[in-house]
């Protein structure tokens, strides 16, 4: 069967075309647009115009390549921005009239759990228990178990929500960093209220924050999914990626290949959220995964 899932966030809007048969999955096609839908959301309570325009145009570029090849199921989900704005109907309406299908605005647990279905996919069963970790641009997910989700809780500590929130610099001040470093300590604490994150065996981590921390790590010139995926990456080198992206200029950050345009500003806090989920669980690594709940979303199709 050939499915699509589109997963619309708070930064970003990805598509993921695949044909699954029994157990195995052939990826046929996947893209991302940068559209910060999110963009104010958790100052106004409300989108803004601009951000609903830029996403639904993303939106017919997405229909345009369903269409063309042939999909005959088709999920769309979005998530953090969407459950937060008051006037989220005309968006849904928007992507209604464009796909032909309802959107679903999914819970933080519903998330979590398609994130950790999808991460967990090219592990054995005896790296868990796992602790997946989905930082995204409204909140961030942790999901705990080993075959099947045993604990989970979603935060708003995101990163475009951190920048937002916290840092009215660029770069941000030293206290600017501390003002995010406690709103983002206090999350985790209610999220380890819930959720054991010291006990996992494997801290998988997914979503564009984690995988562009791993480039770093890793010293990409450029973004490499296939070196990404699946990539070691230690406590030392994500507190010293974050602690180096505090400090960079826009101009400093529009010289680094790896990072994507649409989330280079938004990218020290993403770090930062990272570095202290690593502090949080003393985690001694963490391996970055390109499967996340955009593959959790298409395995939900059949």
């Amino acid at each position: 069967m050939r499915v699509a899932a589109i997963d619309c966030g708070t930064n970003s809007i990805r598509l993921l075309i695949a044909d699954i048969e029994g157990e195995n999955f052939h990826e046929i096609f996947r893209t991302m647009e940068i559209v910060r839908l999110g963009q104010g959301v958790d100052k106004t309570g409300e989108f803004h115009p601009d951000a609903i325009t830029r996403t639904l145009a993303a939106v017919d570029i997405f229909a345009k390549e369903i269409s063309r090849r042939g999909v005959e199921k088709i999920r769309f989900c979005a998530t953090s921005a969407t459950r937060d704005a008051k006037n989220r109907d005309l968006f849904i309406d928007g992507v209604k009239e464009r796909l032909g299908i309802e959107p679903e605005v999914i819970s933080g647990e519903e998330e979590a759990s398609l994130s950790f279905i999808g991460a967990t996919r090219d592990f054995k069963e005896s790296d868990g228990p796992f602790l997946v970790v989905d930082i995204g641009g409204g909140s961030t997910e942790f999901v705990y178990g080993t075959t099947h989700v045993e604990f989970a809780k979603s935060v708003d500590i995101g990163c475009v929500r951190m920048t937002e929130r916290n840092f009215h610099s660029d770069p941000p001040t030293a206290q600017e960093v501390e003002n995010a470093r406690a709103d983002i300590q206090e999350a985790i604490a209610s999220a380890a209220a819930v959720v054991p994150i010291t006990q996992a065996k494997t801290l998988i981590a997914v979503a564009g924050t984690a995988t562009s921390v791993a480039a770093a790590s890793l010293g990409l010139d450029s973004y490499d999914r296939y070196a990404i995926h699946l990539a070691r990456v230690s406590a030392e080198s994500t507190h010293a990626v974050s602690q180096k992206f505090q400090t960079m200029t826009p101009d400093d950050r529009a010289r680094v290949g790896f990072l994507h345009p649409g989330r280079a500003d938004v990218f020290a806090a993403g770090s930062l959220v990272l570095s202290e989920i690593m502090k949080a669980t003393g985690a001694k690594e963490f391996v970055a995964s390109e499967s996340d709940i955009l593959d959790g979303m298409a395995w939900s199709l059949v």
